[in-house]
C-alpha cells in the first residue's frame, strides 16, 4: 500500500526538530563523548527491545540482511563516537555544520553503489547547501580548544553517517523499520561498549543529571529523530533526505539562541541562508526525478 507523501514529510519534519536538540542535550550532559554515545545507543536499544518484543524473531532475517544491519550499526557507532567527541574540541555550530556535510557522501555513495546518478541541479544544490554549512563553521572558531581535531572528527562522523543512511535504505527493502533499527542501534551499542574502558573513562562516576540528559538524548533525538529519518529514507530520494538533515545546524542554532543566549554572527546567518537555499533546490530537483 502506498504511503502518502504528506505523512512521510510530516515524519521527516518531526525527526529534524528532534535531532536539532542533540547537541544541546550533549552539552548539558557534561560527560566524555564515547560515554555519552554508548549510553545513548544502549538506552535507545533497550527501549526498542521492550516496545517491540518478539518482532525481530518474526521478521525471518536472512544472513545477508543481518550482516548488513550489523555493518550499519558499526557505521552508526563511528558516527556518534566521532561527532559527540568533536563537541569537546570545537564549537557547536562548527561541529553540527561539518557533520552535516554528509549529503556530499550520500550523493557519491548513491552514485557508486546504488547507481543513482544525480541530476546536475541536485549536485549543484548539495554543493550549495554544504558550502553554507562550511561557512557557518568557518565563522565560529572562537573558544574552540582544538578546532582541527574537532572538525576532523565531525567530518568522520559525516562520512560514517552517510554509509549508515544508505545501508538502511537497502535493508528496509527486506525487513520492517522496527526490526532494522533495533538491530542497528543494538549493534552500535555493542561496538561502543568497550570504548570508555579503552580511553580510561568511568562508566558510572557522573551526577544523576548526566544520565537524565543522556536518557533524553536517547528518547528524543535518537528514537524520534533518527528513526523518523530512517522511515523517510525508505520512501524518499536519499539525496533529498540527506540534504534535509542539513537543517539540523539551523535548528541547533535556534535552540542555542533560546537556551544559551548565543547570538549567531552575521556570517553564520548568511551561511544558514545559503544552506536553506540548497535544501529547497534539492527538494525540488529530487521530486522532479520521482
Amino acid at each position: 500500500m502506498a504511503v502518502p507523501k504528506r505523512r512521510v514529510y510530516t515524519v521527516l519534519s518531526a525527526g529534524l526538530i528532534a535531532i536539532s536538540l542533540a547537541a544541546i542535550f550533549i552539552r548539558y550532559a557534561h560527560a566524555p563523548g564515547v560515554v555519552v554515545a554508548f549510553y545513548r545507543m544502549a538506552i535507545a536499544s533497550l527501549v526498542l527491545l521492550v516496545l517491540n518484543r518478539g518482532k525481530l524473531e518474526r521478521s525471518k532475517l536472512k544472513p545477508r540482511t543481518l550482516g548488513l544491519s550489523i555493518l550499519s550499526g558499526f557505521f552508526l557507532a563511528i558516527h556518534f563516537a566521532s561527532w559527540i567527541s568533536s563537541l569537546s574540541y570545537t564549537s557547536v555550530a562548527a561541529s553540527v555544520s561539518l557533520v552535516s556535510s554528509q549529503p556530499l557522501w550520500v550523493v557519491l555513495f548513491s552514485w557508486l553503489f546504488l547507481k543513482l546518478k544525480p541530476r546536475p541541479l541536485t549536485f549543484f544544490a548539495v554543493i550549495l547547501a554544504v558550502s553554507g554549512g562550511i561557512l557557518i563553521a568557518l565563522g565560529d572558531f572562537s573558544g574552540a580548544s582544538a578546532p582541527l581535531l574537532g572538525n576532523s572528527l565531525a567530518i568522520i562522523g559525516a562520512i560514517s553517517y552517510a554509509a549508515y543512511l544508505l545501508l538502511g535504505r537497502v535493508i528496509q527493502q527486506e525487513v520492517p523499520l522496527t526490526s532494522y533499527v533495533l538491530l542497528a542501534y543494538g549493534s552500535a551499542a555493542l561496538f561502543l561498549l568497550p570504548l570508555p574502558f579503552i580511553f580510561k573513562y568511568s562508566y558510572f562516576a557522573y551526577p544523576a543529571s548526566t544520565f537524565l540528559w543522556v536518557a533524553l538524548l536517547a528518547l528524543v533525538p535518537q528514537l524520534v529523530g533518527h528513526t523518523s529519518i530512517n522511515y523517510a529514507m525508505k520512501y524518499l530520494n536519499p539525496n533529498l533526505v540527506a540534504t534535509a538533515v542539513l537543517l539540523e545546524p539551523v535548528g541547533a542554532s535556534i535552540f542555542a539562541l533560546v537556551l544559551f543566549k548565543e547570538i549567531p554572527s552575521l556570517q553564520t546567518v548568511f551561511g544558514a541562508a545559503i544552506l536553506l537555499t540548497g535544501v529547497i533546490l534539492t527538494v525540488r530537483s529530487s521530486e522532479a526525478t520521482g
